[in-house]
């Protein structure tokens, strides 16, 4: 018995006697019992092993349940296991729990909008698509640029035309200029010769081309399902989906003809507009609504240097009379259109126009303007002579109210009690105030313009001969002197001698 007992110090598969704590460690990995070992620090050591040969069997990123238990037992004989026979048994129960396999991807991020592809091929490929649509000819490429700035793989596309991209990398295998031959070699190439320039030197068509929002790419791990065919991200990316813009409401514009335009109904046009209450609100020039417009999710902006001939108008010329009211304008020389070409470079997005410059342009017809002389004087304003009255006698043709009246009426009579504040009816000059055959007391005033007003009948003279009056001021009392047939005013108007209808003349 005492040989025996000695003979277990040296047998390995057998747990030597514990004089105090645990000596042998059953382990059990998500519920399943994998072996026995002489620590628990063996036990984690078989899991680590385990696990990195699974990861090494699979470029993927792997994840895995494992609940790990070791209970410890103080025993007198036992055997343990090898670490070779445990971690293959842990494999095993490892691989039995595998959750997710996660592959290596780039993810594009285009404002909050997100796609994952396979490789950084696929997602150049994606991006040049996109540009294709206004690059037919594939005179650009895209690169796909690391952010040193950002800890972790991030990329950003770089749109170059393919000289510019040779060119990038015969200077990046050059060495770098130093000393004199830099500072010359700038020199140089700060200076642009002067050359004078027809229209056969300017290269038309495509000149820039670039993506209209910001992209994102970085290295990313997904699942299988969650990572995109080329064709099913071209399709994605390049679907439309709907976003807000502002309109400015221009003179003319109805609610209905706002909705056609960017392809509402109107009553989605109200819905998104909370100061809309019905088709029936009121809009004013300069209001500002809220449109959805269909656009693709990555936009392209690109310059097109083009050449266009076209008709053309000069502007009208005013010449300032300062002699005449602003009533009065007379066209001086009538206008004939002319030519013109020019190369004009026009920035677009997605197909509709955005900017123009030109940049050469030859006029081969000279436009001539229209030529208009105007007046600059604001005309004189005339106002009702009287508080209230009303017409009792209209202006011209009329049966003869007494023995000694017209019947060919100058003016107009209005009819208010005797003593009625007379006003002027504008500013100007007393030229008469007095007694007058037919008009009784009368007062004549002459205006700007050649016009002069006429007030008869009056029962008192306020103004004397050679006064200035303002528009207004009170010059009689109305009364009934004269050939009168009863208390009124015989207001009148002659323009340059000859009698007006005061109603086509005064603001009542």
């Amino acid at each position: 018995m005492f040989v025996l007992a000695c003979s277990l110090f040296f047998v390995p598969q057998f747990t030597p006697p514990g004089r105090a704590g645990n000596n042998s460690y059953r382990v059990i990995l998500n519920g399943t019992e994998v072996g026995t070992l002489g620590s628990r620090q063996d036990a984690l050591s078989c899991l680590r092993e385990a696990r990195r040969e699974i990861a090494h069997t699979s470029d993927d990123m792997i994840f895995i349940d494992a609940k790990l238990e070791v209970k410890g037992e103080n025993v007198l004989f036992g055997a343990l296991d090898d670490n070779s026979t445990v971690i293959g048994n842990m494999k095993k129960v490892l691989s039995d729990h595998e959750q997710l396999s996660l592959t290596k991807c780039y993810t594009i991020k285009i404002g909050e909008y997100t796609v994952n592809m396979r490789s950084a091929e696929d997602v150049v490929s994606l991006l040049k698509t996109v540009l294709s649509k206004y690059d037919a000819d594939n005179t650009y490429l895209v690169n796909l640029v690391k952010d040193d700035t950002r800890q972790v793989n991030v990329y950003t596309p770089q749109v170059l035309t393919q000289v510019e991209q040779q060119k990038n990398a015969e200077k990046a295998k050059s060495f770098p200029a130093a000393g004199i031959d830099e500072f010359m070699s700038d020199v140089f190439s700060s200076v642009q010769p002067s050359v004078s320039q027809n229209f056969d030197d300017y290269k038309l068509g495509l000149q820039s081309i670039d993506f209209g929002e910001a992209v994102e790419i970085g290295e990313a791990y997904m699942p299988q399902n969650q990572i995109a065919s080329l064709d099913a991200a071209v399709q994605d990316v390049t679907g439309e989906v709907a976003r807000n813009q502002i309109h400015e409401v221009q003179q003319g514009d109805t609610l209905s003809g706002i909705a056609e335009k960017y392809g509402l109904t109107t009553d989605q046009l109200i819905a998104i507009n909370p100061i809309l209450s019905s088709e029936n609100s009121t809009i004013r020039p300069g209001d500002e609504l809220t449109v959805t417009v269909a656009e693709p999710k990555l936009s392209v902006i690109y310059t097109m240097q083009e050449y266009k001939e076209e008709d053309y108008t000069a502007d009208t010329i005013y010449k300032d009379n300062d002699s005449w009211y602003t009533t009065k304008s007379v066209v001086i020389q009538e206008p004939s259109t002319g030519h013109r070409k020019a190369i004009e470079l026009v920035r677009y997005k997605d197909g509709t126009q955005i900017a123009s410059e030109i940049v050469m342009q030859q006029t081969t017809v000279e436009a001539v303007p229209k030529i208009i002389e105007r007046g600059t004087v604001n005309p004189p304003t005339y106002i009702w002579p009287v508080s209230g009255g009303y017409v009792t006698s209209s202006f011209g043709r009329r049966k003869q109210p007494k023995a000694g009246a017209s019947t060919n009426h100058p003016g107009i009579d209005i009819g208010v009690p005797i003593g009625t504040s007379v006003s002027a009816t504008s500013g100007g000059t007393v030229i008469t105030a007095g007694w007058q055959s037919g008009y009784g007391n009368v007062v004549y005033i002459q205006h700007p313009g050649g016009l002069v007003s006429r007030y008869g009948h009056l029962s008192r003279i306020l103004v004397k001969t050679g006064q200035s009056v303002s528009q207004g001021q009170k010059i009689a009392l109305s009364g009934n002197t004269g050939n009168s047939t009863g208390p009124h005013l015989h207001f009148e108007m002659r323009m340059n001698g000859v009698a007006v209808n005061p109603l086509g003349y005064v603001n009542r």
